[in-house]
């Protein structure tokens, strides 16, 4: 196929650099050109503007924010002078409102769209191992299939209407939030009181909650490796803000996600809005502990 894909951050590069490997003729974007060194090097030809990705099939989507999404997709031209026959595939974690925005103007240009965030990290998503969460008209999605596989270990289809696979994923971060925030305060509970919490984190995680992300973000809590970031605090904050804002459209009650919104903040406030999310941890520590 001939694809586009707009944003080239460390999850954009990666899959990116998956579909020109696996023979897909690609064009690629982003705001900082030269993040596109590399994929240019690799046989990528790269656009000036999103525009310029109106002669692709098929266009991939992972920017940074909704004001990016919004503006790389429809903001600069691209939507409008796409093709019929193109399809969108939007890949990045946006709001559910936003979600239906971009269904709604697709639909209105007549150009297929479907979303498809991923579960991974960037080590993931390098060697093609992302859980695809997809959504909406099933022949669409079954024409971008291909390039589905191409990006992740497996495709979770959840629905027709793009914004349920949106929903999964703001539901899915806000699960792998919440795990490391009772992470953080069940060690500072064992810290505090005299148990060393590698004890507790080796009973929880070969019992109890026996999961990559108890084990993976666990340890990183223990061992303080907060840097480089995998995934940013600041990013996770972001995440936990599109949590609180779906549940507020739907009614929801979402206190957990009211606290962990707190720490985050506080987090960020202390300087740690760059390092990796799992250092809201710190946040629980003991105060005469906090420099430890």
């Amino acid at each position: 196929m001939n694809v586009g894909f707009l944003g080239l951050g460390s999850m954009g590069s990666a899959m990116a650099t998956n579909i020109l490997n696996s023979g897909n003729a690609l064009t690629v974007w982003n705001r900082s050109a030269d993040k596109t060194n590399a994929l240019a090097r690799a046989g990528a030809s790269v656009a000036k503007t999103p525009k310029d990705l109106a002669d692709r099939d098929v266009i991939f989507a992972l920017l940074a924010n909704a004001e990016a999404t919004r503006e790389s997709i429809v903001g600069s031209g691209l939507l409008a002078a796409l093709p019929k026959t193109a399809t969108i595939v939007n890949c990045g974690t946006i709001s559910i409102a936003l979600a239906r925005e971009l269904t709604d103007a697709c639909a209105q240009a007549g150009v297929g769209y479907v979303a498809a965030p991923v579960l991974g990290r960037p080590d993931a998503a390098a060697q093609a191992k992302l859980n695809v969460i997809s959504a909406g008209d099933p022949d669409v999605v079954a024409r971008v299939q291909p390039l589905l596989d191409a990006i992740g270990q497996k495709t979770w289809h959840v629905g027709t209407e793009p914004a349920q696979a949106n929903t999964a994923k703001i539901g899915a971060n806000f699960l792998i939030a919440s795990a490391i925030g009772a992470m953080g305060e069940a060690f500072a509970l064992a810290e505090g009181n005299g148990l060393d919490p590698r004890e507790l984190f080796d009973v929880v995680t070969n019992t109890l909650f026996a999961a990559p992300a108890y084990k993976n973000y666990g340890a990183q809590i223990l061992e303080k490796r907060f840097e480089p970031a995998g995934f940013q605090l600041k990013l996770g904050r972001k995440d936990v803000g599109l949590a609180l804002a779906a549940g507020e459209s739907a009614h929801a009650n979402l206190q957990l996600a009211g606290a962990l919104a707190n720490a985050f903040d506080a987090a960020i406030a202390a300087g740690d809005g760059e390092k990796d999310w799992s250092a809201v941890a710190l946040q629980a520590r003991p105060k005469s502990l906090s420099g430890t």
